[in-house]
């Protein structure tokens, strides 16, 4: 259905929904291009301040993992608007969160629209800018380049696990903090170092994005699991068969794509899949450029700065132990 829709086409639209990518840039002149894009879900934490500025953490991602700067942003809020469970208190601080959030990335949250919803949503809608010629792209990457990731895999299943009564706030802190980290320090860090393509990874998982890169890139690339950074617990947890409804979905939309070593079970699988919430970006990069990048990010300390594979000139995804 959705493919059937025929949208305004202008040729300031530099990128928009033809090839689908992390947001959309409509050029504004000839050294400046606005990046827009919007994202919102429900709790993933019960601190309502938490949940409020991981969810702004990962609103801005996507204008950072395309190179650019965001600057202005809209809240966007579904909330009960009589509920004995969930007074507008709640919602107060929930918007509290992701002011001070925002504001950490110089971003000013200039309005908003809120709707009455039975679940509480939050998110925002943020403007970015970019030099036209600067644009980082979900394609690009090519035969060679370094894969880099920059935040640790497992937030899905930790959030999963912590739902389930499997572990207590006390081991999610990592977790939460990693999510609540704003990418801006690892973009700063890409862009200096001329990226051929990049991508945040959210929803879809480690390999659902990578998958999303090769396939505009119309190439493949080869992991090493061992190269990986996991949440602590991530890994055993997956052991357990403790993972989201999404995790799984993810693994079977790429498992044809797929090719595991030998050695590697379900719990690999599950950890690679996992639906991520805020996660890091991932950065193909040319090989003389991957160990400065690395060095780069280790001193402004992203959460994390591993190389995790290169891109080859195949159609397949190779993960090795």
């Amino acid at each position: 259905m959705l493919r059937k829709l025929q949208p305004f086409q202008s040729p300031d639209v530099l990128v928009g929904t033809s090839i689908p990518d992390d947001a959309g840039v409509y050029r504004v002149s000839d050294d400046l291009a606005m990046i827009l894009t919007v994202d919102f879900f429900t709790p993933v934490v019960d601190d309502p301040r938490e949940y409020g500025a991981i969810a702004a953490a990962n609103s801005l991602s996507d204008v950072y993992a395309m190179g650019g700067e965001p600057f202005a942003a809209l809240n966007v809020v579904g909330f009960p608007a009589a509920s004995p469970d969930l007074p507008l208190e709640i919602m107060g601080e929930i918007l509290q969160g992701g002011a001070e959030k925002a504001a950490e990335g110089g971003v000013a949250i200039i309005g908003g629209h809120t709707v009455d919803d039975p679940e509480p949503k939050y998110g925002l809608s943020v403007d970015g800018r970019v030099h036209p010629d600067r644009i980082v792209r979900k394609g690009g990457a090519r035969p060679g380049d370094h894969l880099v990731l920059t935040k640790p895999l497992g937030t899905g299943i930790l959030t999963t696990a912590l739902k389930q009564s499997r572990i207590g706030d006390a081991e999610l802190r990592e977790a939460v903090s990693v999510m609540a980290t704003l990418n801006a320090d690892a973009a700063r860090a890409m862009m200096e170092h001329d990226p051929h393509a990049a991508t945040d990874v959210t929803g879809f998982g480690l390999l659902g994005h990578l998958s999303e890169m090769l396939r505009d890139s119309s190439v493949g690339a080869q992991l090493s699991l061992a190269g990986i950074p996991l949440l602590d617990g991530a890994a055993e947890l997956a052991a357990d068969n403790v993972a989201p409804g999404g995790t799984h979905k993810n693994l079977a939309a790429v498992q044809d794509r797929c090719v595991w070593a030998e050695g590697l079970g379900s719990a690999a699988r599950l950890l690679l899949a996992d639906a991520q919430t805020s996660g890091g970006l991932l950065i193909a990069v040319s090989p003389d450029r991957a160990d400065s990048l690395l060095k780069r990010l280790q001193e402004l300390g992203t959460p994390a700065a591993a190389r995790i594979g290169r891109i080859t000139d195949s159609q397949e995804i190779r993960i090795e132990e």
